[in-house]
């Protein structure tokens, strides 16, 4: 770590690649301006301390760029003793650089133990889970399989989205994938008929749904065509993931639906313009033509190496409290089974439909969040069927802020909702909406004095 770094054209190239002002990202490291404009000029090298805030404000982008080895070990030390989730204090990054330099077999060594740490309190959570609904790793369903392979995945499936938008780049919006369908693969397209979507392949005819809006028909337009364009990668990428053939059919559905999005909101395109929107949603599905969910989950997918979108959250939740889609890039981990924390903003956007909630949120550990949730409606084209009622919600660490427009409505340096994931795992004493004690807790009741929860654990 004693030779001077100079890399300033690497954060240069970095920062044109996110599209973002040489000032924000300054205010995002730390650093003036003309600090910043020194370092990328060359005329002054990257210390230990900026290397370690370029790598905490955009860990992603910037530890596929690193140029020194030592440098990438300096950035796993500093994310690992700062860590909010243990309880010790956290060191200062001069201190983790001294340690870096002069013992790098211990700063390697506490870097491991940090990922087996955070690792273990992952398997805490998915043991958890499985205890409070009953199952075991031989009992999962398939579309719990399904979940989880994606959520190995960190929701992105490179060779699927390159290759759509490849496709997408040579096409016109909706209009562009219909004329694909019929010139590749002979397939037109009809509207009637009471399902989604439903597909004859001997008369090779699409029908869709006419009560759904055009954004839900476009979807399924791109559904049907990656199902044909992209079979074989489909068929195989399924058949390396999972065992059971209930999982694979569910999984290669979920890759024909990832792909469908892809071809509607291309990577790159996608990306630039969430930057430039600052992330909002209703200005991003008009420019997409996607519906509102779409363009969320979406968001969640942009997980490229070395070219990745804002980590975000982000889930579905229905209106009993069930979490039907999840998917989290960013610390926050949702229980797997049954309904989230009630303190969470999501639930109440499930009974107020058509309207942006958001919410500064705290987790035990000490990480802020930034949420956005909002209530749908899907119709159901008749009196008879019920519509279907439901919650997106997405956010992002606090850090991101800036450039996530929900945020300018919050006091970000005000007092946060402190929220949970699963009760049983929460460590909070104070909470008045807790559900059941903490698992491995010792309850201790009081006849003569009573809070909101009838009893106290250690």
């Amino acid at each position: 770590m004693s030779r001077r770094i100079f890399a300033g054209h690497l954060v240069r190239a970095l920062r044109d690649r996110l599209g973002i002002a040489q000032a924000d990202m300054a205010a995002r490291i730390g650093i003036s301006t003309s600090y910043l404009s020194q370092i990328e000029n060359a005329d002054r090298p990257i210390t230990p301390a900026v290397l370690a805030a370029l790598g905490e404000a955009f860990p992603g982008d910037w530890a596929a760029i690193d140029p020194e080895e030592d440098t990438s070990l300096l950035i796993d030390a500093v994310d690992a003793a700062g860590d909010p989730s243990v309880p010790e204090a956290a060191l200062a990054p001069d201190t983790v650089r001294r340690g870096v330099e002069q013992q790098p077999q211990l700063a390697r060594r506490m870097v491991a133990l940090h990922r087996a740490f955070r690792r273990s309190q992952d398997q805490l959570a998915v043991l958890d889970d499985r205890y409070d609904a009953g199952s075991g790793e031989a009992a999962r369903l398939p579309w719990e399989e399904v979940r989880d392979w994606f959520h190995a995945e960190r929701n992105y499936v490179d060779a699927i989205d390159r290759e759509a938008e490849r496709i997408a780049d040579a096409l016109e919006g909706a209009r562009g994938l219909e004329a694909r369908l019929a010139d590749r693969f002979g397939v037109r397209v009809e509207t009637g008929g009471d399902r989604l979507r439903a597909y004859d392949p001997d008369a090779r005819v699409l029908r869709l749904d006419p009560a759904q809006p055009p954004e839900s028909q476009a979807f399924a337009v791109a559904h049907q065509l990656a199902r044909l364009e992209f079979a074989g990668l489909i068929a195989e990428t399924a058949h390396r993931g999972l065992d059971s053939a209930a999982g694979r059919e569910l999984l290669s559905a979920g890759l024909a639906n990832y792909a469908a999005g892809a071809l509607l909101m291309p990577y790159a395109r996608f990306r630039a313009a969430a930057r430039e929107l600052r992330h909002d949603i209703d200005r991003l599905r008009q420019r997409f033509g996607a519906s509102f969910e779409q363009a969320c989950h979406r968001l969640s997918t942009l997980q490229r190496p070395g070219a990745a979108g804002i980590p975000f959250f982000f889930c579905r939740v229905d209106m009993a409290g069930n979490i039907t889609k999840r998917h989290s890039a960013t610390r926050l981990q949702f229980a797997r089974f049954g309904g989230a924390c009630p303190l969470w903003v999501v639930h109440e956007a499930v009974a107020i439909p058509d309207r942006i909630l958001v919410q500064l949120a705290e987790t035990p550990d000490g990480v802020r969040y930034v949420s956005m949730a909002k209530g749908l409606v899907k119709p159901s084209g008749s009196y008879a069927r019920a519509p279907r009622r439901f919650a997106v919600a997405l956010g992002c660490e606090e850090s991101h802020a800036r450039e996530f427009i929900y945020a300018d409505g919050l006091r970000i340096d005000g007092a946060a909702t402190p929220i949970g994931s699963s009760c049983r795992i929460c460590p909070r004493h104070d909470c008045d909406q807790r559900a059941f004690p903490p698992a491995g807790s010792e309850i201790r009741i009081d006849p003569d004095s009573r809070g909101t929860v009838p009893y106290a654990f250690r």
